[in-house]
């Protein structure tokens, strides 16, 4: 059986449809699974070694120059690798009209099935024309947790039932001699992911300094990423405040997820790395200061602790409890 999953961004949710491929190899050992994905986030999906094959789109760069010669034969090679197979099942987990028409865009087999989402969860950006695609739309409850609601729609097209904890079945590739990042250190470190695009999701400044201070006291520095110039200033002023703290330089996508698979401890808001560190089972710390909680917390290990919710974000003493927890075991 060849199956097709379309699901092109955004980091975290790239993380979160992971699951769903570990329960199709499960029940069907010999399924071929290959996946669409934004071009940034190839290097992630190809850590499943449950991936046959990647095929990379680039939505987000070929919408600014739809007009020149070189995207437009970039979207034919696109569409030659779409086509190169032909598929039982094209799984569109994301629930939008352009995730729709790339799932109508490649060929099914006699009897295949295009399968998508029946309705939105609470708050996502659903879109409910993409149904107009789907020969089978998959009905999910309102509050349905990221992680499940894939790994739903794929076991009713499959007809199987889920069984056991998220798997994401990530593995990182070995770093070869002397080629490890010059800014990965020997001792163990935590994490501060404290960057994230929306201000009201972001955790003051005052408590990440008060948890280092912590942190100062249990010998962990603490390492400072940074995805933007404004994130970046504010790393630096973090670091200013911070005895133990050092500010990275810029990372690529496989550095930072290098980052949060080797860190003893790893703090931080709602965001993509966050949660790539929860699927690595790591020490994590996930703080929600304006966004639900039950729509991603790391709910698959006691590895994990998930802290505030919507419009109540968690207070230093949480933290202080939960780090206490985690470093303890």
């Amino acid at each position: 059986m060849n199956i097709l999953i379309v699901r092109v961004s955004s980091l975290g949710d790239v993380v979160h449809n992971m699951p769903m491929v570990s329960d199709i190899r499960r029940h069907y050992p010999d399924a071929n699974i290959d996946w669409v994905v934004e071009e940034g986030y190839t290097s992630l999906v190809r850590m499943n070694p449950d991936v046959r094959r990647i095929i990379p789109i680039a939505l987000r760069r070929w919408r600014k120059s739809l007009l020149t010669a070189s995207t437009r034969d970039e979207i034919a090679h696109f569409r030659q690798q779409l086509k190169q197979y032909t598929y039982d099942i094209v799984f569109d987990t994301q629930g939008l009209i352009k995730t729709s028409v790339v799932m109508r865009m490649a060929r099914l087999a006699p009897g295949g099935k295009r399968v998508g989402l029946a309705n939105a969860t609470e708050g996502s950006g659903y879109e409910p024309l993409s149904r107009l695609f789907h020969t089978e739309s998959v009905a999910v409850g309102l509050r349905t947790h990221a992680v499940l609601r894939a790994r739903q729609v794929a076991a009713k097209a499959l007809g199987y039932v889920l069984d056991g904890p998220a798997n994401f079945n990530l593995q990182m590739p070995e770093i070869q001699p002397g080629q490890q990042p010059s800014w990965l250190p020997d001792t163990p470190y935590a994490v501060f992911f404290h960057g994230t695009a929306r201000t009201e999701k972001q955790w003051p400044i005052a408590d990440w300094i008060a948890v280092a201070e912590q942190l100062s006291q249990r010998g962990l520095q603490v390492l400072l990423p940074w995805g933007n110039e404004v994130e970046k200033r504010t790393a630096e002023q973090l670091a200013e405040n911070m005895a133990n703290a050092r500010v990275l330089p810029k990372l690529p996508l496989m550095e930072a997820v290098t980052l949060a698979q080797r860190a003893a401890l790893v703090i931080g808001v709602d965001t993509g790395l966050t949660h790539i560190a929860a699927a690595f089972m790591r020490p994590t710390i996930e703080l929600y200061c304006d966004s639900p909680r039950w729509k991603t917390e790391g709910n698959w290990s006691s590895s994990i602790i998930n802290l505030g919710d919507e419009r109540t974000p968690p207070t230093v003493e949480q933290v202080t409890t939960a780090i206490a927890k985690l470093l303890a075991s």
